[in-house]
C-alpha cells in the first residue's frame, strides 16, 4: 500500500491488504496508544469546557486551553503521518489575536468558532474520546472478546451455575459442549484482532484527516497568505540589504578612494617643492587603496561569499566552522549542489546560528550535519550550550526563520533550559553536480 500522502492532497483510502501476525501484534499496540490519546483528549475537552464557562475577564483560560489541544492533535498528526502515511498539514502561525473587549461565555466561543483550524481542533478534540476511542478500542476488544471465549471454555461452566446462567454473544454457556463451543469462537476472535488492529490504525489515520485537515479553499488562502508575507519579507530583507551595502560603501571604501585622491591631488601638487612629503603621501595613498580594496573583499563577502561561489555549500561550511571560536563538527552529505540562491540562504543562516551559539550559548562544542532527503535540504546545528533558546524573543532567529521562509523553508528549534540546543533547517531544493559526502571536524 502506498499510504504516503503530501499535504493538500486527499488521503488514500484504500485498504491494508494481507495479514501477518507481527504486523497484527504491532497494530494492536498503535491502537492501544490511540486510545490513550483519545483518553487524554477527553482530558482536554473537559479543559476546555471548563475554561469557556468559567467566570473571568476576557477569554480567560481558554488561549491556553487551545493550546494544549494544538498541542495533542499535533502528535496526531505526527502519528497519522508514522504509522499511516496520512500526512495533515500542521497549523501555520499562532492563535488568532482576542478581540478588544472581548468577555464572557459567548465571546469565548465566537473567539473558537470564527477561526477555521480552531475550530476543527475544538470539534475534533470533542468527537475523539467518542469516534476516536471506537476506532481505536475496537482491534482491542476483539482481543479481550477472544480471551474471554477461551476462559470461558474452561471455567465457565461453574460460573454459568453461580451466576445463574451465562451467554458468550448467542451462545448459552451451561454445558462443556456450549463451553468449548465459546472457546472455539474466542479462539476465531484473536486472529480477527490481528487482522483488524492494522486496518483501525489507517481508519483512526484518515479520520483524523477527515477532522484536522484544511479544505482546499483554506489551504490556498494561507498559501496565499504565505506568498504575500514572504514577498514582503524577502522586499524587506532585499532593501535592508541595499542600505547596508550602501552605508559601507559611503562610510569605507568611498572615503579610502576619497582621501587617495585628495592624496595624489596634494602629492602633485608638492612634486617639485617637497619630495620627502610626496613619498609620505603616495605611502598612505597605498595604504588607502590597500584598506578601500580590503572594505570591498569584506562588502563582496559578505553579499556572497567567494568560497560559495567557487566551491559550494560544502566548504562554505567548512569554512564557517573553522573560524568558529566553538570547536565544530561538520559532517555533510549531499548527492549534489543546491542551487544557488538555496545555498546562499542556507551558508548565511547557519552563519548567523553559529554566531549566537559562541555568543550566547557557552556551548564548548557544536556539530553541524548537512543532508539531502526526498526534495529537502536539512541542516541541523546541535551545541551543548546552556539552553533556553526562542525564536520567538531572538530576533536573530526570527531573521534566520524569514530567510527560509522566502523559500519555503523551515526552522525548528528545540532547547531546553540547561541544554543541549538543536536547530534544524528545511529547503526545498533540487540538487545537481556530483554527490558530496564527508566529515570534518574543529578543534
Amino acid at each position: 500500500m502506498d499510504g504516503t500522502t503530501q499535504p493538500g492532497e486527499s488521503p488514500s483510502s484504500g485498504e491494508i491488504k494481507g495479514f501477518s501476525v507481527p504486523a497484527g501484534f504491532v497494530g494492536l499496540r498503535r491502537a492501544l496508544v490511540l486510545c490513550w490519546m483519545s483518553i487524554a483528549a477527553l482530558g482536554r475537552s473537559l479543559a476546555v469546557s471548563s475554561a469557556i464557562t468559567l467566570v473571568g475577564p476576557g477569554l480567560g483560560m481558554v488561549p491556553r486551553a487551545m493550546e494544549g489541544v494544538r498541542g495533542l492533535s499535533n502528535r496526531q498528526r505526527v502519528l497519522a503521518a508514522r504509522w499511516s502515511g496520512v500526512r495533515i498539514p500542521t497549523p501555520a502561525g499562532r492563535q488568532p489575536p482576542v478581540p478588544a473587549g472581548a468577555s464572557g461565555v459567548i465571546a469565548r466561543y465566537r473567539w473558537i468558532m470564527n477561526d477555521p483550524q480552531l475550530r476543527r481542533e475544538f470539534v475534533w478534540v470533542l468527537s475523539d474520546p467518542v469516534a476516536g476511542a471506537f476506532l481505536a478500542f475496537f482491534p482491542i476488544a476483539l482481543l479481550l472478546g477472544g480471551a474471554w471465549g477461551i476462559f470461558l471454555a474452561f471455567f465457565g461452566v461453574p460460573l454459568s451455575e453461580e451466576w445463574d446462567g451465562l451467554w458468550y454473544y448467542f451462545i448459552p454457556v451451561g454445558g462443556s459442549a456450549t463451553a468449548v463451543l465459546a472457546g472455539i469462537l474466542g479462539l476465531l476472535h484473536l486472529p480477527l484482532a490481528l487482522w483488524m488492529a492494522p486496518r483501525a490504525v489507517h481508519k483512526h489515520a484518515l479520520y483524523t484527516y477527515a477532522m484536522l485537515a484544511p479544505s482546499e479553499n483554506e489551504m490556498m488562502a494561507g498559501r496565499i497568505e504565505h506568498l504575500a508575507t514572504t514577498r514582503s519579507d524577502a522586499a524587506d530583507t532585499q532593501m535592508a540589504e541595499i542600505r547596508r551595502i550602501e552605508r559601507d560603501l559611503h562610510d569605507g571604501a568611498q572615503a579610502r578612494l576619497v582621501a587617495m585622491g585628495m592624496n595624489l591631488d596634494a602629492a602633485e601638487r608638492l612634486l617639485e617643492t617637497n619630495p620627502e612629503a610626496v613619498r609620505a603621501l603616495l605611502i598612505e595613498a597605498r595604504q588607502s587603496s590597500a584598506k578601500a580594496l580590503q572594505e570591498l573583499r569584506n562588502l563582496v563577502r559578505g553579499i556572497h561569499p567567494p568560497v560559495l561561489a567557487d566551491r559550494g555549500l560544502v566548504d562554505a561550511v567548512r569554512s564557517l566552522a573553522m573560524v568558529c571560536p566553538v570547536p565544530t563538527e561538520v559532517t555533510v552529505d549531499l548527492p549534489g549542489r543546491p542551487e544557488m540562491p538555496i545555498e546562499s540562504a542556507a551558508y548565511f543562516a547557519i552563519s548567523e546560528i553559529l554566531t549566537n551559539v559562541a555568543k550566547h550559548s557557552n556551548a564548548d562544542r557544536a556539530w553541524i550535519d548537512v543532508r539531502y532527503d526526498h526534495g529537502m535540504l536539512r541542516v541541523t546545528i546541535t551545541d551543548t550550550g546552556h539552553g533556553g533558546a526562542d525564536a520567538a524573543r531572538g530576533t536573530g532567529l526570527q531573521g534566520v526563520e524569514r530567510r527560509l521562509a522566502t523559500f519555503d523553508g523551515v526552522l525548528a528549534v528545540n532547547s531546553p533550559v540547561n541544554g543541549p540546543t538543536m536547530v534544524t533547517m528545511e529547503l526545498p531544493c533540487e540538487l545537481s553536480s556530483p554527490k558530496t559526502t564527508s566529515s570534518l571536524g574543529t578543534d
